[in-house]
């Protein structure tokens, strides 16, 4: 009987990508602790490995209630049962029951400190609870067991990751990335290490790398432009976002690709892009800046005198104000033109 896996954590953003990183332990192992003094042990019996099993099998089937029913009822005969603790923690870990799937993984890290399923899984739940000094603290005990555990490394990396610790999520991202070099989601991991670090052109890598490895999804395609801007390569950020807006055409897309055009002086390519996302989104204040500053920049090049400039100007940049008017830059350049 095996314990039944963690289904992916939030943070994991990354890690939907590729599915689920799973964990097993066997049912009856030698080194358990013994607690014959108290009439109890972890060792489950006969009959309760086979309500073990039962108890998974329900899980698997999407019983969760007898499921429940199973683990709790072992519980009551032996409240030191570790498989049950971790077979009642998963369910409600699956059904999004996060505190109460904490307690008893967290019985069960206690009752088996030695358990790398108790305390990966105790890690993740509290990843999930949004605990993430917590858990750091388990991921790091699990690794501890288990030094050479792709799940425990990225569960560490994204921990610290969402902890804004980079330099720590870069060192798990890195030995992640070294277990499974192939493995898209490790490689994403590690460009958001990166990028928070300010690393950007080792995030830049990485992307590249994940796109070659085939994950050309808009998600990822958004993020390595991010990333082409902060390096300031806007030619390979507008040579992205084009293929962005061909794959999936939105209003964030087109704002890309406007603003990569407009570093490159491309002015009316970007016009036309903010444009685009405008039309697509009439609530993209960022979008409606970026009309505003082409416009702007149409009506100083014509000496200002193209007034119909001038007029676009002053409606995107009021429109944007609009929708978010905490912008003080802006009106500072509405009051500085006379807009």
């Amino acid at each position: 009987m095996t314990a039944r896996p963690l289904t992916c954590s939030l943070l994991g953003l990354i890690l939907l990508l590729t599915g689920c990183l799973h964990t097993d332990t066997a049912v009856v192992r030698s080194d358990r602790p013994s607690m014959a003094v108290y009439g109890r042990t972890t060792v489950p019996n006969q009959t309760q490995v086979l309500d073990l099993v039962a108890g998974d099998r329900a899980v698997e089937v999407g019983a969760y209630d007898e499921a429940i029913r199973i683990f709790e009822e072992l519980l009551s005969e032996n409240p030191t049962l570790t498989d049950a603790y971790l077979g009642l923690g998963g369910v409600q870990f699956e059904l999004g029951d996060y505190s109460a799937a904490e307690v008893n993984y967290a019985r069960a890290a206690r009752l088996e400190p030695r358990n790398f399923t108790a305390q990966f899984g105790h890690g993740q739940v509290l990843e999930a609870l949004q605990r993430y000094a917590e858990a750091i603290r388990a991921y790091q005990r699990a690794l501890a067991l288990r030094p050479d555990s792709l799940e425990a490394n990225v569960g560490l990396s994204n921990s610290y990751f969402q902890s804004d610790q980079a330099n720590s999520a870069i060192r798990y991202a890195e030995a992640a990335v070294e277990l499974e070099p192939e493995l898209i989601a490790t490689r994403l991991s590690l460009a958001s290490a990166y990028e928070l670090s300010g690393r950007y052109e080792d995030a830049i890598a990485q992307y590249e790398v994940a796109l070659e490895l085939g994950d050309t999804t808009p998600e990822v395609l958004l993020r390595v432009i991010g990333a082409y801007m902060k390096s300031k390569r806007w030619q390979e950020a507008a040579n992205a976002a084009e293929t962005l807006v061909k794959i999936a055409p939105s209003a964030t897309s087109y704002e890309r690709l406007g603003r990569a055009y407009f570093r490159l002086r491309k002015y009316e390519l970007s016009m036309d892009a903010y444009q685009q996302a405008v039309d697509l989104d009439p609530t993209s204040w960022p979008s409606l800046n970026g009309l505003g500053v082409n416009a702007l920049n149409a009506w100083l090049n014509s000496g200002r005198s193209d007034t119909e400039m001038a007029l676009k100007a002053r409606e995107s940049f009021q429109a944007s104000l609009q929708i978010n008017p905490d912008q003080p830059k802006l009106v500072e350049i509405l009051t500085s033109y006379a807009l």
